[in-house]
């Protein structure tokens, strides 16, 4: 991968946006032991660079669509993360009004097209929202998360095959945590390196550090790049790993503690930090004022959360259907 110069403002908004996922994931892990959020909750947790990396090197025109664990998505995007609590908490001021939870935030506004619940569901959406996107002439990108245990699902073959048959601007992205539900990759697949699933079709096909906020917009720079000029998707196998269970109802007892601590020593958001006050770009007040910055954000996002309203009852028959305004639809339908 070409290598590239980054600039202070660059690793501080990194930061800054690194530690804001990770405060409200950790908020949310306190408010669901609390049993403030239900249902399935699943936290993104040593991730974060996965989407920050990524963000730093795409457009707000640019699309992105991912699985369940989607909480770190939207507010890379640029969402407030109170509309992000809200929904957590099944409020109708939140992202989806109230209706998808967890696992199902949207934003039209930011270009996020949500969290899916269904395993793999989201890949041949991806590659349909790039479709769209070439269809109407757009210089979009649109990136597509999926976890390792996803990549089993047929719908990913079928997607992949269209997806180079017509040149799709997408980028598929593999977030290889190791352990898909509970389970590791070596246990579930005869290929243990996942990004040489694209070689079958002649997808450019790479394993990042996914640790890293440096390598992974090296990598979604250069798929970007590569979509944009008409030549087609990239596959990102992204090398992470989280620190919590795949669920909140994970105690993740197939894995060591050793080998927890292991990953926790390559903390994307601690390499960041090492670089800024390498650098001299920040020093320990300005992290200081930053935690204390975050931690207001976080709280803020409770507080409106908590205060919001449920769903009235009529919100069921809303959203359900969309007024067709296009003449060339037949009457009935």
């Amino acid at each position: 991968m070409a290598k590239t110069k980054f600039t202070k403002e660059t690793y501080l908004h990194w930061y800054e946006s690194m530690l804001l996922m990770r405060r409200f994931e950790e908020k949310t892990g306190h408010l669901y032991v609390q049993q403030k959020i239900k249902g399935f909750c699943h936290l993104y947790i040593g991730q974060e660079a996965l989407v920050a990396g990524a963000e730093s090197a795409i457009t707000k025109d640019d699309k992105m669509i991912t699985a369940y664990r989607d909480h770190a998505h939207p507010i890379g995007r640029g969402m407030h993360p109170k509309y992000i609590m809200a929904e957590l908490m099944a409020k109708v001021t939140g992202c989806s009004k109230g209706k998808g939870g967890s696992m199902h935030l949207f934003s039209k506004e930011f270009n996020f097209f949500g969290g899916h619940g269904i395993v793999g569901g989201q890949i041949p959406l991806g590659a349909g929202i790039a479709f769209a996107d070439k269809y109407n002439g757009n210089n979009a990108v649109t990136l597509c998360y999926m976890g390792d245990g996803a990549v089993r699902q047929g719908a990913l073959h079928e997607a992949f095959n269209m997806a180079m048959l017509w040149k799709l601007p997408v980028i598929f992205i593999i977030e290889n945590n190791n352990y898909a539900m509970g389970t590791s990759v070596e246990r579930t697949s005869n290929v243990h390196d996942l990004y040489k699933l694209g070689l079958a079709y002649d997808m450019p096909s790479f394993q990042v550090d996914g640790m890293t906020c440096e390598t992974v917009h090296e990598a979604i720079a250069e798929a970007t790049a590569r979509g944009r000029r008409g030549d087609g998707p990239t596959l990102l196998e992204m090398k992470t790993y989280r620190y919590r269970g795949h669920s909140m109802s994970d105690p993740a007892k197939y894995r060591t503690k050793e080998e927890l601590e292991e990953y926790k020593l390559q903390d994307p958001i601690e390499k960041v930090k090492t670089t800024l006050l390498k650098n001299k770009f920040a020093d320990e007040k300005f992290f200081d004022e930053m935690e204390e910055k975050i931690k207001q954000i976080v709280e803020e996002c409770v507080v409106f959360a908590e205060e919001s309203p449920y769903p009235e009852a009529h919100e069921l028959y809303e959203d359900v259907y969309v007024q067709n305004d296009y003449p060339y639809i037949m009457d009935g339908f």
